[in-house]
């Protein structure tokens, strides 16, 4: 009788399977099904229908979602009631613990897309089809990374004076000159532009050498591995290190990247022990985290190899900007003002079709292609154009003998081959325009470094439109007023600022703009311009509500016709204030790690005490209670062991009591 049962539930269940899998799962999952076993664990998507009904208290606190950073960098592209949408609210948590009561193994979620990736048998798959609020099933495509063509040339020598021009350029770059003076990088940098102020994240198979003197400068604010699912992205990732010490490196003399001023999210996307290091749902994974920090640009060096059965991946035929589920990701990254720079891939030229690697098919994403020292493109860069049509790559930079940091110690340096050095070269470039100009929209962006690239009036699926000329990008940005001069003081309890113009065309007036340290820029005042005259003015405008820190102010010049552009910010440093202050955490959101600063006018008399409480008023630990000295402080809070979720961060100090709000995802 027991074996009787036992063959009856099975048949049941290869009954629902039959009767469900062909109107939910796709082709490739069944394809994927005939080829398994029934004790196979199959890594799979499950897409839900909807977001469930609680979501209107998303809608009324969009910080919830998102951090403040990022809403100001949707707000280039989407209107102010359009920050948010349903596609940001997080996978309904019900749904989530209904698949995973029947056998789900959880690996990553997709708010994006409304799913969650893992593994499941065959007999799991038919069960959960039948769930009302499965919309879906899907295959999760696996990559490989392609490294043959990155390989290491050894340690080279110390960097010579030479490459600093004879004293022209402001730094020494050592052998990275080559690199960075063919896209006109040093003569940005000359001029104060060194991608301050602007997040770059960069996803990749690993830094494992984050000591590296390259990188003591480095500010990274946030990392996380989605391999592992931990904040150690230093799992064997040698790759990693060198690709960031291309965008962003800093030691004079040695190697330099064009944005290391910016601010750095690491996300460790790629196993390079495994067969398939390369899964979608990691990449998009990192996409969203990034996009919730507040990222303006995102690097990936990405390419693939095709799998035969039973391992599915993208082919050259998918590569149509609407197929490759990262490619759609890509692309709504852009929708929500990320600029996205990704690799065209090592796979060469081909005479019968493109050798492209998802997402570098997507029609918003910036795809780069190798070039050598001499301006010629390199042999194994790949090509387009994609299926649809379109000219791939969009742009070009050296990607063969990129000198880069090596992973075997903290001073070894190496030059390396690849599109995956060309595209954080490109990356950092782009990093610069947007320094200059933060309003600019990822599309705009584009079309500067298109209008200006050294093929920009022939194009072709060779080298797109040519080897970007960012100096020359930057001077195609229109400038209304020229700021002749742009300075700061602290006198007597305030901060005076003052500027003057060289010419008054078209000026209606200065917004003054403020932040302190981790803090996002304010209006605090509007000083009106002079018109249409021809003469340059004088301006000066007094900041009298202040507390003790680093100050950073700028000015957005608007014109008659609604246009504005946005001034380089300066520094003042107020040391000695009467006041206290608690700074917004950063990042926030976060995971698991953020920031809170505060500042001290003197040294207090009775104790001061930062409380961490949960969103209900339960104090969850103290973060600090005792006397302090006057000045900024800082306390870095790990979370590892709470759930998401929104947090109060209470400070109070005499006759001082302020909270501000946190928030938690993992």
């Amino acid at each position: 009788m027991k074996f009787f049962i036992a063959i009856l539930s099975m048949l049941m269940s290869i009954s629902i399977f039959a009767q469900t899998n062909f109107n939910k799962g796709t082709t490739q999952l069944n394809d994927l099904l005939n080829a398994s076993s029934d004790k196979d664990e199959l890594l799979v998507w499950v897409f839900f229908n909807d977001k469930g009904d609680n979501t209107a208290h998303y809608f009324a606190n969009p910080e919830s979602v998102v951090s403040v950073k990022s809403l100001k960098r949707r707000a280039k592209v989407l209107t102010p009631d359009e920050l948010i949408s349903e596609m940001d609210l997080p996978v309904n948590s019900e749904y989530i613990e209904k698949v995973v009561s029947l056998g789900f193994e959880l690996k990553q979620k997709s708010k994006w897309f409304n799913g969650v990736s893992g593994y499941l048998t065959k007999s799991e798959i038919g069960l959960i089809s039948q769930l009302s609020t499965v919309k879906s099933l899907d295959v999760v495509h696996k990559f490989k990374k392609d490294y043959s063509i990155e390989e290491d040339a050894g340690n080279q020598p110390q960097g010579s004076s030479l490459y600093k021009q004879n004293g022209i350029n402001s730094f020494d770059y050592g052998q990275s000159f080559t690199q960075l003076n063919q896209i006109n990088v040093p003569a940005v940098h000359d001029m104060g532009f060194t991608g301050q102020g602007i997040t770059i994240c960069s996803m990749d198979a690993g830094f494992d050498n984050l000591a590296h003197e390259v990188f003591s400068s480095m500010n990274i604010i946030a990392m996380w591995d989605f391999v592992d699912g931990d904040p150690d992205v230093s799992q064997l990732g040698s790759h990693g290190t060198s690709t960031l010490s291309t965008i962003g490196g800093f030691k004079e003399g040695r190697l330099i990247g064009p944005a290391f001023d910016s601010d750095f999210i690491l996300a460790r996307t790629e196993d390079i022990l495994s067969e398939t290091p390369v899964e979608e749902d990691n990449w998009i994974a990192a996409l969203e985290w990034a996009d919730s920090i507040g990222v303006d640009v995102t690097t990936t060096s990405l390419s693939y190899l095709e799998f035969d059965p039973p391992f599915q991946s993208y082919t050259w035929e998918d590569m149509d900007g609407n197929t490759a589920l990262i490619t759609i990701a890509a692309d709504l990254a852009v929708k929500l003002g990320i600029v996205v720079v990704n690799s065209a891939s090592n796979s060469g030229f081909n005479p019968n079709h493109n050798t492209l690697g998802a997402p570098a098919d997507g029609d918003s994403v910036i795809t780069v292609g190798a070039v050598g020292s001499d301006g010629e493109r390199s042999g194994f860069s790949s090509v387009g154009p994609t299926v649809d049509g379109r000219i791939k790559p969009d742009l070009m930079a050296m990607g063969s003998g990129v000198y880069v940091a090596r992973s075997s110690s903290p001073t070894s340096y190496g030059t390396s081959g690849g599109t995956s050095f060309s595209c954080p070269i490109l990356a950092g470039a782009a990093a610069l325009v947007l320094s200059v100009d933060p309003t600019l929209t990822p599309m705009e962006l584009l079309d500067l470094l298109r209008q200006t690239a050294s093929r920009s009036s022939n194009p072709d699926n060779l080298m797109g439109w040519g080897i970007i000329n960012t100096l020359d990008a930057i001077e195609l940005i229109p400038v209304p007023v020229e700021l002749t001069l742009f300075s700061g003081r602290y006198i007597n309890g305030s901060v005076q600022l003052e500027w003057t113009t060289a010419t008054e065309t078209n000026n209606f007036g200065f917004e003054v703009q403020k932040r302190y340290d981790n803090t996002s820029y304010e209006k605090i005042g509007f000083v009106p311009g002079n018109g249409t005259t021809t003469n340059g003015m004088q301006y000066s405008f007094e900041d009298n509500d202040l507390f003790a820190g680093r100050i950073f102010y700028r000015l957005k010049q608007l014109d008659f016709n609604g246009e504005f552009e946005y001034s380089s910010e300066i520094l003042v440093e107020v040391l000695n204030l009467t006041n206290y202050q608690l700074f917004q955490n950063y990042p926030n959101p976060f995971n698991p790690n953020t920031s809170i600063k505060y500042s001290v006018p003197v040294q207090s008399k009775i104790k001061i005490k930062i409380t961490l409480y949960d969103i209900i008023g339960n104090e969850v630990s103290t973060l600090f209670d005792g006397i302090q000295q006057s000045g900024v402080h800082e306390i870095n809070l790990t979370a590892d062991n709470l759930p998401s979720g929104v947090y109060f961060i209470s400070m109070t100090a005499e006759n001082f009591n302020k909270a501000i709000k946190i928030t938690l995802m993992k």
